[in-house]
């Protein structure tokens, strides 16, 4: 007998009527309109059938801190950055912790079971991370939390920040971050690149980076870590994260670039929340929009995913743990519209995401960890269109969380009493315009 059995399913794929059979925490068939006998049965009834959702790039020792100890008043990446400098020796372990675990149950309710977060380093007492580590070792059970060392205020520029990383790599955190623009000068950046990628392929580890996070389109540190990937051969395990400087650089030098970023196997990571709020802050009229070149990147090849990067903290006041938020402000930040372009921001949010983190039987596939959200929408654009709700969610077959269908009581003469707003009360969009 089957643990669990999902029928009437649409996969992303854009396959209907599926049928997803679950057995010992795996996937074990994938197939049209099974029938077989389970301990558990959910008739999907023509909804979306996801993967789970994905972030790529987090801050969670920030999380939730929004106010204190006062707000951004400028809204600038800068004052965020010396704000959060504010906070740090007023934080605790305890208060950590509770906003961590607090975004993980938000987390879990949005069908988001995978995260990557960034956690400053630069603290001598190390904090951030015995606090992370910690939320690690809870959540392990219903999400995928891989942190990342980041040095906020520089590896070389911030005193101890070196010997800080390689301490936290030391108790447990997964990947070798950095943030080479915010070193004192573009030489020290490069440098930074350089002897963080080195510590990285020493230890066997990935290499993820806040590269670039600027509006100066000189700011060109995803350059050499390109070069440093391939040159020590980390392909397919760097990624550069933010690369906000090539919405401002010449066309010339982009098209170079990407190139060299195909050549060298790097992820990029947008975050188009944090993006399209954090730069063009210098700009009179007309303003940039600030996110790098998603279309460009996914064309030529790179891996490219969405991440929520903050909610409610020093830099965003806003957020609420939802990825399709994340992929629906991509989609027109990034103004890809199209049938196809609509759908790559759906999987910026699962699958490319997946990637980015290196997660392992990740997907609907036969073999894969039965992990998955049912949407209340009929395909990935739909879901985009409505942010709609998270009907259920799974970890290894089991229901983490379940919300009810949303649904619209109309009080109209002539009109249907009740609308759930999805593809059966609207006119289908042919798959060819």
């Amino acid at each position: 007998m089957l643990d669990l059995l999902i029928q009437n399913a649409t996969l992303p794929d854009g396959r209907q009527g599926m049928s997803v059979a679950v057995q010992d925490d795996k996937i074990v068939e994938v197939s049209p309109d099974l029938q077989a006998p389970a301990q558990h049965t959910l008739d999907a009834q023509g909804y979306l059938l996801s993967p789970p959702f994905v972030d790529a790039h987090f801050h969670m020792d920030a999380t939730l801190s929004y106010g204190l100890p006062r707000v951004n008043q400028s809204g600038t990446l800068l004052e965020g950055i010396a704000l959060w400098g504010e906070l740090k020796p007023l934080l605790t372990a305890d208060a950590l912790i509770e906003r961590a675990l607090a975004y993980c149950d938000w987390a879990v309710a949005k069908g988001l079971l995978a995260i990557r977060t960034h956690v400053d380093v630069c603290d001598e007492r190390l904090l951030a991370v015995d606090a992370l580590l910690e939320v690690k070792r809870q959540v392990a059970p219903y999400i995928d939390l891989q942190l990342v060392a980041f040095p906020q205020d520089g590896v070389l520029r911030a005193p101890g920040a070196l010997a800080n990383l390689k301490r936290a790599l030391d108790q447990g955190v997964d990947v070798v971050g950095g943030i080479p623009h915010f070193e004192r000068t573009m030489a020290d950046g490069a440098a930074s690149v350089k002897l963080l990628c080195e510590l990285a392929a020493e230890r066997g580890l990935q290499v993820d980076m806040h590269c670039d996070e600027s509006d100066d389109p000189l700011s060109r540190h995803v350059e050499t870590l390109a070069f440093e990937a391939q040159r020590l051969g980390l392909q397919g395990r760097v990624t550069g994260s933010h690369l906000t400087s090539m919405h401002s650089m010449d066309n010339y030098y982009a098209s170079k670039l990407i190139a060299l970023m195909a050549e060298s196997q790097l992820h990029a990571v947008a975050n188009p929340l944090i993006n399209i709020t954090l730069q063009g802050r210098h700009d009179t009229y007309p303003k940039r929009r600030g996110m790098t070149r998603v279309p460009e990147l996914l064309a030529a090849g790179i891996n490219v995913a969405f991440g929520h990067d903050c909610v409610m903290d020093p830099w965003y006041s806003l957020g609420s743990g939802d990825m399709l938020e994340v992929a629906h402000m991509g989609l027109h930040v990034a103004q890809m519209t199209s049938q196809s372009a609509m759908r790559q921001c759906f999987d910026a949010v699962t699958v490319n995401a997946a990637r980015v983190m290196g997660l392992e039987n990740y997907g609907l596939q036969v073999g894969c960890h039965a992990d998955f959200v049912l949407l209340q929408a009929r395909d990935p654009i739909e879901a985009l269109r409505l942010r709609a709700t998270r009907l259920k969610v799974f970890k290894r077959g089991r229901l983490l969380a379940e919300s009810p269908a949303s649904a619209s009581q109309l009080h109209l003469a002539g009109r249907p009493g009740q609308t759930d707003w999805t593809s059966n009360n609207a006119p289908l969009i042919s798959p060819s315009r």
